[in-house]
């Protein structure tokens, strides 16, 4: 990726949160690497060079700034395709796929030969796969140091060092730094919460997101009140699932999300904080798609495509989506006949309310089609989710910001039962395509004034690439001229009743 110093240096004086993460910028004089919204004194010009990404400041024997935190700097959304591959493996190294695995397996993970990888990695980063590995290892391990009150050998074997042993040397090598001194001046935190920080670039559209949470929130599952959003989640570690909760809020004068996670999930901190930023989308550029979709983007700025802590939970929602005023409901019934109980002490200090996990994959295993009808579900929507099911836990199907975007969308559009605005709706918020845009979804149509989906896809030219977000502005003005949701009176008892989740 070519950097224009001019550029880069204007937007350095200004501090100018747009460009946080998108360079950094190395100073001759200190040895030391910041954002571009470091507040120290902004160095000379002829002391300054820039970097596109950390990894390629660090290779270049810059050490990270204490100040500025570069571990905390927003990632990079998907905007156009030829960068995709290279992002797509990015997300990969950055879940610690590197950790268990080597750089021909990533190459295939991603469908494209490790050669072709390896050039487009380069031109994007500025460095080698694993020379990012190795510096998004030591940004995380900086990151949980300063941000929990984990041990340090398990912040080491946390973050993909094999040993308390390696962590120390490579700390020692690369930065010049001990554990000691990097947690010198932290905060102490109660040993029973972690407490994170993830920094957004402004402007974040918080009380949209809430909106749109509170009204698919599952009860019993998550649980949404003025200002914060929390929820269950369950995520795979090395030595097995692991389970927790986490309440997010929103520190609108730091632009940033101030999260609170059970230390339940410290073994799997680095998979956390990547699936923290796919819900919350933290990786967008707001003031890019909001200029492009010009005046769709002025009615709510800083509006995201969220996500879900885990593609089958997309699907689900997505299914549901379609269910109409009955997919709340419908959502609720499914949970309440498929969610697992929480592992004792799991959900110790949640949120109170919280106290089951969103049913995956697993929990459908042996489940028939008349389970998913006692929902409240379509015979269509349980037919197509049956059928994603079993093809997830073939490894057939992958719901991943790295997983094959085209294949993908392929397979899901062929399972029986599936419509044509279901999968793009995955690939928005499962994929992370920005985009990916539904253009048969009916509401979508009627929001845009448009009479059928070649019509809406036509008038969503104007707003590529960023057609995912153009949906999300669409459901919103659909959600807002739409009648409070009522209960249908075909569905089921069970589904009538309550919505309180009774695992």
């Amino acid at each position: 990726m070519e950097l224009d110093p001019r550029q880069c240096f204007d937007a350095l004086r200004a501090r100018d949160r747009r460009f946080d993460g998108r360079f950094f910028v190395g100073v001759s004089s200190t040895g030391i690497y910041c954002r571009p919204i470091c507040a120290v004194r902004t160095p000379r010009r002829e002391h300054c060079r820039f970097f596109p990404s950390a990894a390629a400041a660090d290779k270049a024997g810059f050490r990270p700034c204490l100040r500025c935190r570069p571990e905390l700097a927003p990632g990079w959304g998907l905007p156009d395709l030829p960068a995709r591959l290279a992002q797509a493996a990015a997300l990969l190294i950055e879940q610690g796929f590197l950790d268990h695995a080597d750089t021909q397996q990533l190459a295939a993970r991603v469908g494209v030969s490790a050669r072709h990888l390896r050039r487009l990695f380069r031109a994007e980063y500025g460095v080698s796969m694993l020379e990012l590995a190795q510096t998004q290892r030591l940004l995380l391990a900086k990151q949980c140091l300063t941000q929990t009150s984990l041990p340090v050998s398990e912040v080491a074997l946390a973050c993909g060092f094999g040993s308390l042993r390696r962590f120390h040397a490579v700390l020692a090598q690369r930065w010049g730094l001990s554990a000691q001194q990097i947690r010198r001046g932290a905060p102490a935190h109660a040993p029973a919460v972690l407490d994170l920080v993830l920094p957004y670039r402004p402007p974040l559209a918080w009380s949209a997101w809430l909106q749109q949470a509170r009204a698919q929130a599952v009860p019993g599952v998550e649980r949404v009140d003025g200002e914060s959003y929390a929820r269950t989640l369950r995520l795979a570690g090395p030595g097995g699932p692991c389970e927790g909760w986490l309440q997010a809020r929103d520190d609108a004068a730091r632009c940033c999300l101030r999260v609170r996670a059970s230390a339940g999930l410290a073994p799997v901190m680095p998979l956390l904080l990547a699936r923290l930023r796919r819900m919350f989308d933290l990786g967008a550029s707001p003031a890019t798609v909001d200029e492009c979709l010009g005046e769709l983007g002025r009615g709510r700025p800083g509006l995201r495509v969220p996500g879900a802590p885990d593609g089958f939970e997309t699907l689900v929602r997505a299914l549901m989506r379609r269910e109409g005023e009955a997919g709340p409901l419908a959502l609720a019934g499914f949970a309440r006949r498929f969610a697992p109980t929480a592992q004792a002490g799991a959900l110790d200090g949640a949120v109170p309310g919280l106290r089951a996990l969103f049913p995956g994959a697993e929990e459908l295993a042996g489940a028939d089609q008349a389970a998913l009808l006692s929902c409240g579900m379509s015979a269509a929507s349980a037919r197509a989710l049956l059928s994603a099911a079993a093809c997830l836990r073939e490894g057939r199907l992958e719901l991943q910001p790295w997983a094959a975007l085209e294949s993908t969308v392929q397979v899901l559009e062929a399972l029986p039962g599936m419509d044509a605005a279901t999968p793009q709706w995955v690939a928005m918020q499962a994929l992370g395509w920005p985009d990916a845009f539904p253009a048969q979804d009916p509401a979508l149509q009627r929001a845009a004034g448009c009479a059928d989906a070649p019509s809406l896809l036509a008038r969503a030219q104007a707003w590529r690439p960023w057609r995912a977000y153009a949906a999300m502005h669409l459901e919103g003005r659909a959600a807002a001229t739409t009648p409070s949701q009522a209960r249908p009176r075909s569905l089921p008892a069970e589904a009538r009743g309550t919505q309180e989740i009774h695992p």
